[in-house]
Protein backbone atom coordinates (compact mmCIF):
# COMPACT_ATOMS: atom_id res chain seq x y z
CA UNK A 1 0.00 0.00 0.00
CA UNK A 2 1.50 3.58 -0.79
CA UNK A 3 1.90 5.94 1.62
CA UNK A 4 0.59 9.86 2.45
CA UNK A 5 3.34 10.98 1.11
CA UNK A 6 3.16 9.31 -2.16
CA UNK A 7 0.32 10.86 -2.40
CA UNK A 8 1.30 14.76 -1.62
CA UNK A 9 3.95 13.78 -4.13
CA UNK A 10 1.73 12.87 -6.85
CA UNK A 11 -0.60 15.60 -6.30
CA UNK A 12 2.53 18.12 -6.60
CA UNK A 13 3.44 16.32 -9.17
CA UNK A 14 -0.08 16.84 -11.54
CA UNK A 15 -0.91 20.45 -10.46
CA UNK A 16 -1.72 22.65 -13.10
CA UNK A 17 -2.20 19.67 -15.62
CA UNK A 18 -5.34 18.86 -17.30
CA UNK A 19 -7.94 17.52 -14.76
CA UNK A 20 -8.10 13.66 -15.90
CA UNK A 21 -4.61 13.48 -14.85
CA UNK A 22 -6.22 13.39 -11.31
CA UNK A 23 -7.48 9.68 -12.29
CA UNK A 24 -3.97 9.05 -11.42
CA UNK A 25 -4.60 9.02 -7.64
CA UNK A 26 -7.03 6.29 -7.56
CA UNK A 27 -5.75 3.88 -5.05
CA UNK A 28 -5.10 3.22 -0.76
CA UNK A 29 -2.84 5.21 0.87
CA UNK A 30 -1.55 5.25 4.59
CA UNK A 31 -1.97 8.04 6.77
CA UNK A 32 -0.56 6.13 10.06
CA UNK A 33 -3.42 4.71 12.08
CA UNK A 34 -6.01 5.07 9.18
CA UNK A 35 -6.05 4.29 5.24
CA UNK A 36 -7.33 6.93 2.81
CA UNK A 37 -9.14 5.39 -0.41
CA UNK A 38 -9.73 7.15 -3.42
CA UNK A 39 -12.52 4.84 -5.00
CA UNK A 40 -13.15 6.59 -8.14
CA UNK A 41 -12.32 10.24 -9.74
CA UNK A 42 -14.48 12.40 -11.22
CA UNK A 43 -14.09 13.16 -14.64
CA UNK A 44 -14.32 17.03 -14.45
CA UNK A 45 -15.01 19.53 -11.79
CA UNK A 46 -18.60 19.59 -12.29
CA UNK A 47 -19.62 15.53 -12.45
CA UNK A 48 -20.45 14.41 -10.15
CA UNK A 49 -18.05 14.42 -7.01
CA UNK A 50 -14.57 11.97 -6.30
CA UNK A 51 -15.50 8.79 -4.05
CA UNK A 52 -13.07 8.74 -1.12
CA UNK A 53 -13.20 6.38 1.91
CA UNK A 54 -11.49 6.03 5.11
CA UNK A 55 -10.33 2.80 6.88
CA UNK A 56 -9.42 1.92 10.30
CA UNK A 57 -8.33 -0.90 11.92
CA UNK A 58 -11.09 -2.45 15.07
CA UNK A 59 -7.93 -2.46 17.18
CA UNK A 60 -6.99 0.91 16.08
CA UNK A 61 -10.28 2.19 16.00
CA UNK A 62 -10.50 1.10 19.79
CA UNK A 63 -14.46 0.61 20.22
CA UNK A 64 -15.53 -1.94 22.78
CA UNK A 65 -16.44 -5.64 21.11
CA UNK A 66 -19.75 -5.97 22.89
CA UNK A 67 -20.86 -2.06 20.86
CA UNK A 68 -20.65 -3.88 17.54
CA UNK A 69 -21.33 -8.14 18.29
CA UNK A 70 -25.36 -7.40 18.04
CA UNK A 71 -26.93 -5.84 14.85
CA UNK A 72 -29.01 -3.49 16.81
CA UNK A 73 -26.20 -2.60 18.55
CA UNK A 74 -23.98 -1.81 15.68
CA UNK A 75 -26.28 -0.39 13.56
CA UNK A 76 -26.46 2.21 16.32
CA UNK A 77 -23.03 2.97 16.38
CA UNK A 78 -22.38 3.28 13.18
CA UNK A 79 -25.65 5.96 12.84
CA UNK A 80 -23.85 7.89 15.76
CA UNK A 81 -20.60 7.95 14.30
CA UNK A 82 -22.06 9.13 10.86
CA UNK A 83 -23.83 11.98 12.74
CA UNK A 84 -20.59 13.03 14.65
CA UNK A 85 -18.56 13.09 11.02
CA UNK A 86 -21.07 14.80 9.41
CA UNK A 87 -21.49 17.98 11.49
CA UNK A 88 -17.15 17.78 11.69
CA UNK A 89 -17.35 17.87 7.77
CA UNK A 90 -19.71 20.51 7.73
CA UNK A 91 -17.28 22.82 9.25
CA UNK A 92 -14.99 22.65 6.25
CA UNK A 93 -17.22 22.09 3.48
CA UNK A 94 -15.85 24.03 0.37
CA UNK A 95 -13.12 25.64 2.76
CA UNK A 96 -11.09 24.36 -0.30
CA UNK A 97 -11.82 27.20 -3.53
CA UNK A 98 -12.04 26.36 -6.69
CA UNK A 99 -14.55 25.92 -10.07
CA UNK A 100 -18.02 23.42 -10.00
CA UNK A 101 -18.11 21.27 -7.01
CA UNK A 102 -14.65 22.21 -5.96
CA UNK A 103 -14.29 22.05 -2.42
CA UNK A 104 -17.62 20.12 -1.57
CA UNK A 105 -16.88 17.49 1.14
CA UNK A 106 -20.46 15.52 1.11
CA UNK A 107 -21.40 12.61 3.99
CA UNK A 108 -24.94 11.20 4.55
CA UNK A 109 -27.15 13.80 6.27
CA UNK A 110 -29.15 10.92 8.16
CA UNK A 111 -33.23 11.93 9.66
CA UNK A 112 -34.58 10.97 12.90
CA UNK A 113 -34.52 7.23 11.90
CA UNK A 114 -31.56 5.32 12.71
CA UNK A 115 -31.07 3.12 9.10
CA UNK A 116 -28.34 0.54 8.24
CA UNK A 117 -25.98 3.04 5.86
CA UNK A 118 -23.33 2.40 3.84
CA UNK A 119 -22.15 5.75 4.33
CA UNK A 120 -20.94 4.20 8.11
CA UNK A 121 -20.39 0.51 8.67
CA UNK A 122 -18.21 -1.75 11.21
CA UNK A 123 -17.49 -5.28 10.39
CA UNK A 124 -19.29 -7.52 13.44
CA UNK A 125 -16.19 -9.87 13.17
CA UNK A 126 -13.18 -7.42 13.58
CA UNK A 127 -14.75 -4.31 14.52
CA UNK A 128 -13.28 -2.58 11.67
CA UNK A 129 -14.60 0.93 10.77
CA UNK A 130 -15.56 2.26 6.98
CA UNK A 131 -16.83 5.88 6.65
CA UNK A 132 -17.76 6.77 3.19
CA UNK A 133 -17.97 10.16 1.85
CA UNK A 134 -17.62 12.24 -1.81
CA UNK A 135 -15.60 15.11 -1.97
CA UNK A 136 -15.10 17.82 -5.12
CA UNK A 137 -11.62 17.42 -6.45
CA UNK A 138 -10.77 21.15 -6.70
CA UNK A 139 -9.55 22.88 -10.43
CA UNK A 140 -9.31 26.27 -11.53
CA UNK A 141 -11.83 25.72 -14.78
CA UNK A 142 -10.43 22.38 -15.76
CA UNK A 143 -6.91 22.54 -14.72
CA UNK A 144 -5.91 20.83 -11.55
CA UNK A 145 -5.06 22.89 -8.18
CA UNK A 146 -3.75 20.08 -6.05
CA UNK A 147 -2.81 22.77 -3.52
CA UNK A 148 -6.36 22.69 -2.16
CA UNK A 149 -7.30 18.95 -2.96
CA UNK A 150 -3.95 18.84 -0.35
CA UNK A 151 -5.66 20.85 2.27
CA UNK A 152 -8.81 18.68 1.90
CA UNK A 153 -6.77 15.53 1.99
CA UNK A 154 -4.21 16.18 4.62
CA UNK A 155 -5.97 18.97 7.11
CA UNK A 156 -9.67 19.29 6.62
CA UNK A 157 -10.26 15.15 6.50
CA UNK A 158 -7.30 14.03 9.32
CA UNK A 159 -8.93 16.75 11.60
CA UNK A 160 -12.49 15.18 10.73
CA UNK A 161 -11.17 11.53 11.04
CA UNK A 162 -8.96 11.90 14.01
CA UNK A 163 -11.48 13.55 16.04
CA UNK A 164 -14.26 11.39 15.95
CA UNK A 165 -13.60 7.72 14.66
CA UNK A 166 -11.35 6.38 17.79
CA UNK A 167 -13.34 5.62 20.72
CA UNK A 168 -10.41 7.19 22.71
CA UNK A 169 -11.34 10.57 21.87
CA UNK A 170 -15.49 10.10 22.43
CA UNK A 171 -17.20 10.72 25.35
CA UNK A 172 -17.82 7.21 26.64
CA UNK A 173 -20.68 7.57 28.36
CA UNK A 174 -22.46 9.50 25.22
CA UNK A 175 -21.80 6.44 23.81
CA UNK A 176 -23.19 4.11 26.15
CA UNK A 177 -25.98 5.81 26.23
CA UNK A 178 -27.10 5.39 22.69
CA UNK A 179 -26.14 1.37 22.92
CA UNK A 180 -28.27 1.31 25.96
CA UNK A 181 -31.22 2.78 23.95
CA UNK A 182 -30.47 0.69 21.00
CA UNK A 183 -31.24 -2.27 24.13
CA UNK A 184 -34.29 -1.04 25.63
CA UNK A 185 -35.61 -0.39 21.89
CA UNK A 186 -34.83 -3.88 21.06
CA UNK A 187 -35.97 -5.41 23.96
CA UNK A 188 -39.34 -3.45 23.69
CA UNK A 189 -39.92 -4.73 19.65
CA UNK A 190 -39.13 -8.73 21.37
CA UNK A 191 -41.75 -8.16 24.48
CA UNK A 192 -44.54 -7.55 21.73
CA UNK A 193 -45.60 -10.64 21.11
CA UNK A 194 -45.19 -12.06 24.46
CA UNK A 195 -47.18 -9.71 25.44
CA UNK A 196 -50.34 -9.57 22.73
CA UNK A 197 -49.69 -6.38 21.42
CA UNK A 198 -49.12 -4.80 17.90
CA UNK A 199 -47.43 -1.51 18.99
CA UNK A 200 -46.22 0.58 22.38
CA UNK A 201 -46.52 4.28 22.72
CA UNK A 202 -44.63 5.40 25.97
CA UNK A 203 -45.93 7.95 28.10
CA UNK A 204 -44.30 10.69 27.54
CA UNK A 205 -43.29 10.59 23.96
CA UNK A 206 -43.81 13.73 21.58
CA UNK A 207 -45.60 12.71 18.88
CA UNK A 208 -46.59 16.06 17.01
CA UNK A 209 -43.74 17.40 14.72
CA UNK A 210 -42.53 20.36 13.91
CA UNK A 211 -43.69 21.33 10.53
CA UNK A 212 -45.08 19.46 7.14
CA UNK A 213 -41.61 20.01 5.89
CA UNK A 214 -40.14 18.95 9.37
CA UNK A 215 -39.59 16.18 10.91
CA UNK A 216 -38.28 17.23 14.22
CA UNK A 217 -40.32 16.95 17.49
CA UNK A 218 -42.79 20.00 17.71
CA UNK A 219 -41.71 22.45 21.03
CA UNK A 220 -44.43 22.61 23.58
CA UNK A 221 -46.53 19.62 22.14
CA UNK A 222 -48.94 17.65 24.32
CA UNK A 223 -46.97 14.72 25.76
CA UNK A 224 -48.84 10.89 24.86
CA UNK A 225 -50.39 10.04 28.06
CA UNK A 226 -52.42 6.43 27.65
CA UNK A 227 -55.49 5.57 28.56
CA UNK A 228 -55.66 3.65 32.19
CA UNK A 229 -57.36 0.92 30.69
CA UNK A 230 -54.61 0.01 27.82
CA UNK A 231 -51.79 0.85 30.26
CA UNK A 232 -48.76 -1.75 30.40
CA UNK A 233 -45.28 -1.29 31.72
CA UNK A 234 -41.82 -3.30 31.00
CA UNK A 235 -39.27 -3.09 32.74
CA UNK A 236 -36.10 -2.31 29.99
CA UNK A 237 -32.56 -3.42 30.70
CA UNK A 238 -30.96 0.17 31.00
CA UNK A 239 -33.72 2.76 31.50
CA UNK A 240 -35.82 0.72 33.78
CA UNK A 241 -39.70 0.67 34.47
CA UNK A 242 -41.98 2.26 31.18
CA UNK A 243 -45.57 2.74 31.26
CA UNK A 244 -47.27 3.35 28.01
CA UNK A 245 -50.23 2.65 25.83
CA UNK A 246 -50.20 -1.11 24.70
CA UNK A 247 -52.11 -1.68 21.43
CA UNK A 248 -53.64 -5.29 21.33
CA UNK A 249 -53.47 -7.59 18.63
CA UNK A 250 -56.75 -7.68 17.02
CA UNK A 251 -58.78 -4.57 15.42
CA UNK A 252 -58.27 -1.31 17.04
CA UNK A 253 -60.14 1.95 16.15
CA UNK A 254 -58.94 5.57 16.66
CA UNK A 255 -61.59 8.62 16.32
CA UNK A 256 -61.77 11.88 17.16
CA UNK A 257 -62.28 15.47 15.85
CA UNK A 258 -60.63 16.91 12.96
CA UNK A 259 -56.83 18.44 14.17
CA UNK A 260 -57.18 16.14 17.43
CA UNK A 261 -54.04 13.72 16.84
CA UNK A 262 -55.62 10.84 15.43
CA UNK A 263 -53.26 10.96 11.81
CA UNK A 264 -50.16 12.06 14.32
CA UNK A 265 -50.54 8.82 16.57
CA UNK A 266 -51.23 6.94 13.06
CA UNK A 267 -47.77 8.63 11.45
CA UNK A 268 -45.87 7.80 14.61
CA UNK A 269 -46.77 4.19 14.89
CA UNK A 270 -46.45 3.48 10.81
CA UNK A 271 -42.64 5.10 11.45
CA UNK A 272 -42.29 2.82 14.91
CA UNK A 273 -41.01 0.44 12.82
CA UNK A 274 -37.76 1.46 12.41
CA UNK A 275 -35.34 3.39 15.93
CA UNK A 276 -35.27 6.92 16.13
CA UNK A 277 -32.80 9.10 17.74
CA UNK A 278 -32.83 9.89 20.89
CA UNK A 279 -34.57 13.44 21.61
CA UNK A 280 -36.76 12.88 18.72
CA UNK A 281 -39.92 12.05 21.27
CA UNK A 282 -40.46 9.02 19.30
CA UNK A 283 -37.83 6.59 20.67
CA UNK A 284 -40.09 4.42 22.55
CA UNK A 285 -42.80 4.10 19.91
CA UNK A 286 -42.10 0.86 18.77
CA UNK A 287 -44.92 -0.78 16.21
CA UNK A 288 -43.97 -4.44 14.78
CA UNK A 289 -41.58 -4.45 12.04
CA UNK A 290 -43.30 -5.98 9.02
CA UNK A 291 -46.48 -3.34 9.82
CA UNK A 292 -47.39 -1.83 6.64
CA UNK A 293 -49.52 1.20 5.72
CA UNK A 294 -52.98 1.03 3.31
CA UNK A 295 -53.98 3.10 1.32
CA UNK A 296 -55.58 4.30 -2.20
CA UNK A 297 -53.57 4.90 -4.60
CA UNK A 298 -55.31 6.07 -7.86
CA UNK A 299 -53.74 5.26 -11.29
CA UNK A 300 -51.01 2.78 -10.03
CA UNK A 301 -49.81 -0.41 -12.55
CA UNK A 302 -51.31 -3.60 -11.23
CA UNK A 303 -49.47 -6.83 -12.36
CA UNK A 304 -51.51 -9.76 -11.58
CA UNK A 305 -52.67 -9.52 -8.10
CA UNK A 306 -55.46 -11.94 -6.91
CA UNK A 307 -57.60 -9.32 -5.72
CA UNK A 308 -60.52 -11.69 -5.44
CA UNK A 309 -61.08 -11.76 -1.53
CA UNK A 310 -62.17 -8.21 -2.28
CA UNK A 311 -63.24 -7.56 -5.76
CA UNK A 312 -65.17 -10.03 -8.01
CA UNK A 313 -67.89 -10.08 -10.69
CA UNK A 314 -66.67 -7.27 -12.18
CA UNK A 315 -69.58 -6.38 -15.13
CA UNK A 316 -66.78 -6.41 -18.16
CA UNK A 317 -65.73 -9.82 -17.05
CA UNK A 318 -62.15 -8.77 -16.14
CA UNK A 319 -60.31 -11.47 -14.09
CA UNK A 320 -59.72 -10.12 -10.30
CA UNK A 321 -58.12 -13.86 -9.30
CA UNK A 322 -55.25 -12.43 -12.02
CA UNK A 323 -55.60 -8.77 -11.93
CA UNK A 324 -53.80 -6.20 -14.12
CA UNK A 325 -53.80 -2.81 -15.14
CA UNK A 326 -52.25 -0.01 -15.71
CA UNK A 327 -54.46 2.52 -14.04
CA UNK A 328 -56.11 1.52 -11.20
CA UNK A 329 -59.02 2.93 -9.83
CA UNK A 330 -58.78 4.02 -5.56
CA UNK A 331 -60.83 0.90 -4.96
CA UNK A 332 -59.04 -2.02 -6.64
CA UNK A 333 -55.40 0.00 -5.66
CA UNK A 334 -56.43 -0.51 -2.04
CA UNK A 335 -57.34 -4.14 -2.66
CA UNK A 336 -54.16 -4.62 -3.84
CA UNK A 337 -51.95 -2.50 -1.48
CA UNK A 338 -54.06 -5.36 0.80
CA UNK A 339 -53.24 -8.13 -0.94
CA UNK A 340 -49.55 -7.41 -1.35
CA UNK A 341 -48.61 -6.43 2.27
CA UNK A 342 -50.09 -9.81 3.03
CA UNK A 343 -47.81 -11.64 0.23
CA UNK A 344 -44.73 -9.44 2.39
CA UNK A 345 -45.59 -10.77 5.67
CA UNK A 346 -47.20 -8.15 7.44
CA UNK A 347 -48.70 -8.60 10.50
CA UNK A 348 -50.60 -5.53 11.44
CA UNK A 349 -52.27 -2.91 8.39
CA UNK A 350 -52.56 0.69 9.02
CA UNK A 351 -55.51 2.36 8.00
CA UNK A 352 -56.25 6.39 7.92
CA UNK A 353 -59.73 6.50 5.73
CA UNK A 354 -58.82 10.08 4.77
CA UNK A 355 -56.35 8.51 1.90
CA UNK A 356 -58.88 5.48 1.63
CA UNK A 357 -61.66 4.62 -1.33
CA UNK A 358 -64.61 5.27 0.81
CA UNK A 359 -66.34 2.20 -1.19
CA UNK A 360 -63.46 -0.02 0.11
CA UNK A 361 -63.84 0.85 3.18
CA UNK A 362 -67.48 0.14 4.03
CA UNK A 363 -70.57 0.55 2.52
CA UNK A 364 -73.44 1.75 5.40
CA UNK A 365 -76.77 -0.52 5.34
CA UNK A 366 -78.49 2.15 3.70
CA UNK A 367 -76.42 1.81 0.37
CA UNK A 368 -76.85 -1.82 1.00
CA UNK A 369 -80.54 -1.53 0.81
CA UNK A 370 -80.99 0.24 -2.50
CA UNK A 371 -77.82 -1.27 -4.16
CA UNK A 372 -78.10 -5.01 -3.57
CA UNK A 373 -75.11 -7.31 -2.52
CA UNK A 374 -74.76 -9.35 -5.60
CA UNK A 375 -75.13 -5.93 -7.74
CA UNK A 376 -71.87 -4.57 -5.84
CA UNK A 377 -68.61 -6.50 -6.95
CA UNK A 378 -66.70 -4.98 -4.17
CA UNK A 379 -66.87 -6.69 -1.08
CA UNK A 380 -65.56 -3.52 1.36
CA UNK A 381 -62.44 -3.89 3.91
CA UNK A 382 -64.87 -3.77 6.79
CA UNK A 383 -66.55 -7.34 6.09
CA UNK A 384 -62.70 -9.16 5.71
CA UNK A 385 -61.47 -7.72 8.83
CA UNK A 386 -62.30 -9.94 11.19
CA UNK A 387 -61.66 -12.52 8.89
CA UNK A 388 -57.73 -11.14 8.37
CA UNK A 389 -57.24 -11.19 11.98
CA UNK A 390 -59.09 -14.62 13.42
CA UNK A 391 -57.94 -16.30 10.46
CA UNK A 392 -54.87 -15.12 8.96
CA UNK A 393 -53.41 -13.57 11.88
CA UNK A 394 -53.06 -10.05 10.73
CA UNK A 395 -54.21 -7.07 13.28
CA UNK A 396 -55.66 -3.57 11.77
CA UNK A 397 -55.31 0.04 13.13
CA UNK A 398 -57.90 1.93 11.57
CA UNK A 399 -58.26 6.33 12.02
CA UNK A 400 -61.91 6.98 11.21
CA UNK A 401 -63.52 10.52 11.46
CA UNK A 402 -66.58 10.28 10.00
CA UNK A 403 -68.09 6.64 9.50
CA UNK A 404 -68.73 5.09 12.90
CA UNK A 405 -69.67 1.83 11.21
CA UNK A 406 -66.28 -0.06 12.30
CA UNK A 407 -67.76 0.38 15.97
CA UNK A 408 -68.92 -2.93 15.94
CA UNK A 409 -66.10 -4.85 14.52
CA UNK A 410 -63.17 -3.00 17.02
CA UNK A 411 -61.73 -4.69 19.40
CA UNK A 412 -60.45 -1.42 21.14
CA UNK A 413 -61.56 1.97 20.59
CA UNK A 414 -59.45 5.14 21.22
CA UNK A 415 -60.82 8.76 20.71
CA UNK A 416 -57.94 11.28 20.28
CA UNK A 417 -59.31 14.60 22.73
CA UNK A 418 -56.81 17.71 22.48
CA UNK A 419 -53.71 14.62 21.52
CA UNK A 420 -54.79 12.86 24.73
CA UNK A 421 -56.35 9.40 24.29
CA UNK A 422 -59.24 7.81 26.21
CA UNK A 423 -60.46 4.12 25.61
CA UNK A 424 -64.06 4.05 25.15
CA UNK A 425 -65.10 0.70 23.74
CA UNK A 426 -68.08 0.10 26.24
CA UNK A 427 -69.90 3.50 25.04
CA UNK A 428 -68.99 3.38 21.46
CA UNK A 429 -70.22 -0.42 21.22
CA UNK A 430 -73.40 0.72 23.48
CA UNK A 431 -74.03 3.36 21.05
CA UNK A 432 -73.49 1.05 17.79
CA UNK A 433 -76.50 -1.66 18.99
CA UNK A 434 -78.55 0.91 18.42
CA UNK A 435 -78.12 0.52 14.60
CA UNK A 436 -78.44 -2.47 12.17
CA UNK A 437 -75.72 -4.44 12.58
CA UNK A 438 -73.18 -5.39 9.88
CA UNK A 439 -73.73 -7.96 7.41
CA UNK A 440 -71.38 -10.30 6.53
CA UNK A 441 -70.43 -12.42 3.52
CA UNK A 442 -71.37 -15.80 4.53
CA UNK A 443 -68.63 -17.32 2.60
CA UNK A 444 -64.74 -17.27 3.81
CA UNK A 445 -62.58 -15.74 0.61
CA UNK A 446 -60.43 -17.97 -0.85
CA UNK A 447 -56.43 -17.85 -0.10
CA UNK A 448 -54.96 -15.72 -2.08
CA UNK A 449 -52.95 -16.93 -5.27
CA UNK A 450 -48.65 -15.69 -4.38
CA UNK A 451 -47.38 -17.69 -7.27
CA UNK A 452 -46.63 -14.79 -9.53
CA UNK A 453 -43.64 -15.35 -11.04
CA UNK A 454 -41.43 -12.45 -12.84
CA UNK A 455 -39.49 -12.07 -15.78
CA UNK A 456 -36.74 -9.60 -16.32
CA UNK A 457 -38.57 -6.60 -18.41
CA UNK A 458 -36.90 -4.52 -21.01
CA UNK A 459 -34.58 -3.01 -18.62
CA UNK A 460 -33.02 -6.15 -17.13
CA UNK A 461 -31.16 -8.03 -20.38
CA UNK A 462 -29.54 -7.04 -23.80
CA UNK A 463 -31.37 -8.20 -26.71
CA UNK A 464 -28.62 -11.32 -26.56
CA UNK A 465 -30.05 -12.44 -23.30
CA UNK A 466 -26.81 -11.26 -21.29
CA UNK A 467 -27.33 -9.98 -18.11
CA UNK A 468 -26.46 -6.39 -17.65
CA UNK A 469 -24.03 -5.56 -14.83
CA UNK A 470 -23.61 -1.78 -15.26
CA UNK A 471 -24.74 0.63 -13.38
CA UNK A 472 -24.93 4.76 -13.65
CA UNK A 473 -25.92 7.22 -10.86
CA UNK A 474 -23.36 6.20 -8.18
CA UNK A 475 -22.73 2.87 -9.40
CA UNK A 476 -19.16 0.84 -8.44
CA UNK A 477 -17.78 1.37 -11.79
CA UNK A 478 -16.95 -0.93 -14.40
CA UNK A 479 -18.68 -1.70 -17.75
CA UNK A 480 -20.68 -4.57 -18.72
CA UNK A 481 -21.05 -6.66 -22.07
CA UNK A 482 -23.46 -3.82 -23.29
CA UNK A 483 -22.88 -0.18 -22.77
CA UNK A 484 -24.96 1.17 -24.94
CA UNK A 485 -27.45 -0.92 -22.72
CA UNK A 486 -26.07 -0.34 -18.96
CA UNK A 487 -28.81 -0.17 -15.82
CA UNK A 488 -29.05 3.47 -15.06
CA UNK A 489 -30.32 4.09 -12.00
CA UNK A 490 -31.37 7.31 -10.86
CA UNK A 491 -33.75 7.89 -7.63
CA UNK A 492 -35.66 11.37 -7.59
CA UNK A 493 -36.04 11.64 -3.26
CA UNK A 494 -38.55 9.72 -1.89
CA UNK A 495 -41.12 10.29 -4.39
CA UNK A 496 -39.48 7.22 -7.28
CA UNK A 497 -36.84 5.46 -8.90
CA UNK A 498 -35.92 5.02 -12.28
CA UNK A 499 -34.01 2.00 -14.37
CA UNK A 500 -33.16 3.18 -17.78
CA UNK A 501 -35.91 5.79 -17.71
CA UNK A 502 -38.73 3.70 -16.77
CA UNK A 503 -40.01 5.52 -13.36
CA UNK A 504 -41.26 3.39 -10.57
CA UNK A 505 -43.75 5.40 -8.28
CA UNK A 506 -43.21 5.51 -4.58
CA UNK A 507 -44.90 8.69 -3.69
CA UNK A 508 -47.58 6.53 -2.02
CA UNK A 509 -44.86 4.01 0.11
CA UNK A 510 -45.80 5.96 3.17
CA UNK A 511 -42.98 3.69 5.46
CA UNK A 512 -40.07 4.72 3.51
CA UNK A 513 -38.06 7.26 5.81
CA UNK A 514 -35.18 8.11 3.56
CA UNK A 515 -34.15 8.99 -0.09
CA UNK A 516 -31.14 6.61 0.44
CA UNK A 517 -33.63 3.98 0.96
CA UNK A 518 -35.18 4.71 -2.47
CA UNK A 519 -31.35 4.54 -4.12
CA UNK A 520 -31.11 1.15 -2.55
CA UNK A 521 -34.25 0.30 -3.63
CA UNK A 522 -33.34 1.17 -7.29
CA UNK A 523 -30.24 -1.25 -7.43
CA UNK A 524 -32.17 -4.37 -5.55
CA UNK A 525 -34.76 -3.54 -8.16
CA UNK A 526 -31.69 -4.05 -10.99
CA UNK A 527 -30.05 -6.60 -9.85
CA UNK A 528 -33.13 -9.01 -9.22
CA UNK A 529 -34.33 -8.05 -12.81
CA UNK A 530 -30.60 -9.19 -14.18
CA UNK A 531 -30.41 -12.11 -11.74
CA UNK A 532 -33.81 -13.28 -10.47
CA UNK A 533 -36.37 -12.65 -12.25
CA UNK A 534 -37.08 -15.83 -14.02
CA UNK A 535 -40.19 -16.39 -15.01
CA UNK A 536 -39.98 -19.63 -12.65
CA UNK A 537 -39.61 -18.07 -9.06
CA UNK A 538 -42.27 -16.44 -7.17
CA UNK A 539 -42.05 -12.81 -5.63
CA UNK A 540 -42.02 -14.27 -2.38
CA UNK A 541 -38.91 -16.46 -3.64
CA UNK A 542 -37.12 -13.55 -4.93
CA UNK A 543 -37.77 -11.18 -2.07
CA UNK A 544 -36.93 -13.67 0.32
CA UNK A 545 -33.14 -14.48 -1.56
CA UNK A 546 -32.49 -11.02 -1.48
CA UNK A 547 -33.07 -10.27 1.98
CA UNK A 548 -30.77 -13.70 2.68
CA UNK A 549 -28.10 -12.13 0.39
CA UNK A 550 -27.91 -8.74 2.37
CA UNK A 551 -28.21 -10.75 5.62
CA UNK A 552 -24.99 -12.17 4.61
CA UNK A 553 -23.00 -9.78 2.60
CA UNK A 554 -24.62 -6.34 2.81
CA UNK A 555 -26.08 -4.07 0.34
CA UNK A 556 -22.68 -4.15 -1.24
CA UNK A 557 -23.84 -7.64 -2.66
CA UNK A 558 -26.37 -5.94 -5.06
CA UNK A 559 -24.09 -2.87 -6.19
CA UNK A 560 -21.79 -4.26 -9.09
CA UNK A 561 -18.25 -2.77 -10.03
CA UNK A 562 -15.34 -1.84 -7.86
CA UNK A 563 -16.55 0.66 -4.83
CA UNK A 564 -19.50 0.30 -2.86
CA UNK A 565 -21.64 4.00 -2.53
CA UNK A 566 -21.81 6.21 0.25
CA UNK A 567 -25.19 7.36 -0.02
CA UNK A 568 -27.46 4.12 0.39
CA UNK A 569 -30.06 2.66 3.37
CA UNK A 570 -31.52 -0.62 3.72
CA UNK A 571 -35.01 -0.94 3.20
CA UNK A 572 -37.37 -2.87 4.95
CA UNK A 573 -38.69 -6.14 3.77
CA UNK A 574 -42.10 -4.58 2.75
CA UNK A 575 -40.62 -1.87 0.40
CA UNK A 576 -38.97 -4.28 -1.89
CA UNK A 577 -42.12 -6.02 -2.34
CA UNK A 578 -43.47 -2.49 -2.94
CA UNK A 579 -41.20 -1.58 -5.36
CA UNK A 580 -41.21 -4.12 -7.38
CA UNK A 581 -44.83 -4.46 -7.33
CA UNK A 582 -44.52 -0.75 -8.94
CA UNK A 583 -42.39 -1.50 -11.83
CA UNK A 584 -44.56 -1.14 -14.88
CA UNK A 585 -41.35 -3.12 -16.89
CA UNK A 586 -41.83 -6.16 -15.21
CA UNK A 587 -43.12 -9.01 -16.85
CA UNK A 588 -46.12 -11.38 -15.23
Amino acid sequence: MKTSSDLQILLRNIDRRGYPAYKDTKGSYGFGNYMLSIDHVQGDPFASPSKVSIHIEGKTAGFPEEYYKTKERRVALQDYLLRLFRSEVDKYNFKAKGSGKSGLMSVSRPGQEVLERTACEIDPKSGKLAVRLEVGFPANGRTICSSELIKILFDFLPKCVQDVLFYRKLNGSEVEKIIFLADDREYIRNRLEEMGLVAFVANGSVLPRESGVSDRPMKNSVLFRSPESMEVEMDLPHKGRVKGMGIRKGITLIVGGGYHGKSTLLKALELGVYNHIAGDGREYVVTVSDAVKIRAEDGRCVKNDDISMFVNNLPNGKETKSFYTEDASGSTSQAANVIEAMESGTSLLLIDEDTCATNFMVRDELMQRVVHREKEPITPFIERARYLYEKKGISCIVVAGSSGSYFSIADWIVQMDNYVPMEITSLAKAEAEKYPPLSVPEKEPDEPDYRRAPRAGKGGRDNGGHMQRNMGRGGRGGHGDNRDNRVKIKSMGKEGVSLNKENVNLHYVEQIADSEQVTALGYLLAYAENHMFNGKDSMQEIVGKLMKLMEQKGLASVVPGDYLPSGLALPRKQEIFACFNRYRAMNL
